[in-house]
């Protein structure tokens, strides 16, 4: 391993740094028509990513005679949704006792569950719809690799029985049960999450688009949205420049208003400090030999990763790659959103040697794709769905990175909160979830860089150590918003 470790790939060097998901398409990704002047209908949803889309999924499902309009500044699936690590996980970034404080522990609970049927509700509806996702349950697993790290499963597992999870939910695994799932390096344990699912983000997002669209709602993509005036949100189609100065600005005018931007809220007129945009990067190898995963695992296609605080995250494809990606350095001064560090080759060179440290098996795989792209972090730290009647204004996200299973959830609450229904999701403690405003720079440029050069520090010091670092990860919990 040491010496597999000494030096880069030389494919990283030539890998496509278009996402794996969206580059292998088929058919590649053609972006519908922009609008063409103002427009009226019932509902507008700004964000043609999963929170947006399954929000005009279940709209136009529950009442088939809502006008329901999504706009895209670029196509269906270019953010977040179609860049991710494919974790259909039941998981929330906002913690159990964060939404019991809210409500209860009962509902708390139920909450949790919800995610765990979002999971499930992904699938059913993939199969109903004929979108082929290579959606596959078979959960997650999260080795320990460290003492520190196997002390805090222990506690974590103690947690989920006190709330109430069942062993099928989350069960604790020894290290021998753990390298059956992955065999990785220095494995002292493991944590298995039952409700939680794979699949290809892209082709999940492209196909819930056209299921939208086969329900009755229509799609804009070229089309940014600058800002919000009362009942209508202002429009720049993309690619106006040579027309008439009245194409070039129009503006969709809709009684209901869903924001569903995440990280993209940042653009939208006097929002940028509403939610953080982070970057993720990630990195995927070639298709490898099935006897390989003989000694590696996975067998199960189970989403995996290991417990350092430094959050990583991986899949075993449905064509036998190995999708792998990391947060490291993650946050532009200004919250700004530059294309170029998507694709930054020092990232991309500390994913691979963390996967290689991990699963040496690995090692000499030819990288064939590195991307990145942003997530949205509200301050704190809290996904919730909010939607005013009064106002018909609405907003869902904030998931931190976890939210393929959450926002089909949210999009589904959101749909059934814009119809004025009372159903066992409209109650759930995260909905009416508000947060305060990010600090203006340079603090949260200082706060963020802190927060994560601290958890790095306590990675290495408890690796190295075999000690639990608890100075370095409290300061960075406290930078962070106390989650």
């Amino acid at each position: 391993m040491a010496a597999a470790l000494e030096g880069d790939p030389w494919s990283l060097e030539t890998a496509s740094t278009t996402p794996l998901w969206i580059d292998r398409l088929e058919p590649p990704v053609s972006p519908r028509p922009a609008v063409e002047g103002d427009l009226d209908v019932d509902v507008v949803i700004v964000g043609g990513g999963f929170s947006g889309l399954w929000t005009a999924y279940y709209l136009r499902r529950l009442e088939p005679s809502l006008r329901v309009a999504v706009l895209e500044r670029h196509y269906c699936g270019f953010g977040a949704s179609g860049r991710n690590g494919g974790w259909a996980v039941g998981e929330l970034a906002g913690s159990f006792h964060d939404y019991a404080r809210r409500a209860s522990p009962t509902e708390s609970l139920r909450l949790v569950r919800a995610v765990f049927d979002a999971v499930d509700e992904i699938g059913r509806v993939s199969a109903a719809e004929g979108i082929d996702c290579d959606y596959a349950k078979g959960g997650t697993i999260r080795v320990a690799r460290t003492d520190p790290q196997a002390d805090r499963q222990v506690a974590e597992i103690a947690e989920a029985r006190e709330i109430g999870l069942t062993p099928d939910e989350m069960r604790l695994l020894d290290a021998d049960q753990a390298r059956e799932q992955l065999n990785a390096t220095e494995v002292r344990s493991g944590l298995l999450l039952g409700p939680s699912a794979v699949v290809d983000p892209a082709k999940l997002v492209t196909g819930l688009a056209c299921a939208a669209e086969a329900a009755g709602a229509e799609i804009y993509e070229q089309t940014r949205a600058t800002g919000f005036d009362g009942g209508a949100v202002q429009v720049a189609p993309e690619g106006t420049r040579d027309l008439p100065m009245s194409r070039r600005r129009c503006e969709v005018r809709a009684p209901v208003i869903v924001r569903a931007t995440e990280a993209y809220t940042r653009d939208l007129r006097g929002l940028r400090r509403d939610v953080l945009p982070v970057y993720s990067r990630m990195i995927a190898t070639e298709p490898l030999p099935g006897d390989l995963f003989e000694d590696i695992g996975l067998a199960d296609r189970p989403s995996f990763a290991d417990d350092r605080r430094m959050v990583t995250y991986g899949q075993r494809t449905a064509d036998n790659r190995l999708a792998f990606g990391a947060t490291g350095v993650p946050y532009s001064f200004g919250s700004r959103i530059v294309p170029s560090t998507e694709a930054h080759m020092g990232m991309h060179r500390r994913i691979w040697r963390v996967l290689a440290e991990m699963l040496p098996q690995v090692a000499d795989a030819r990288i064939t794709h590195r991307w990145g792209g942003v997530l949205g972090i509200p301050r704190n730290w809290l996904p919730g769905v909010r939607f005013d009647p009064r106002t018909g204004e609405g907003v869902l996200g904030g998931y931190v990175g976890e939210g393929v299973a959450a926002s089909n959830l949210a999009g589904r609450t959101m749909a059934e909160l814009v119809c004025g229904l009372d159903t066992e999701r409209t109650s759930l403690p995260w909905v009416g979830v508000t947060s305060r405003r990010w600090e203006p720079e340079p603090l949260r440029w200082l706060g963020v860089r802190a927060s994560r050069a601290l958890l790095g520090v306590a990675d290495h010091r408890e690796q190295r150590t075999g000690r639990r670092e608890r100075l370095a990860s409290g300061i960075a919990t406290l930078l962070r918003g106390g989650h």
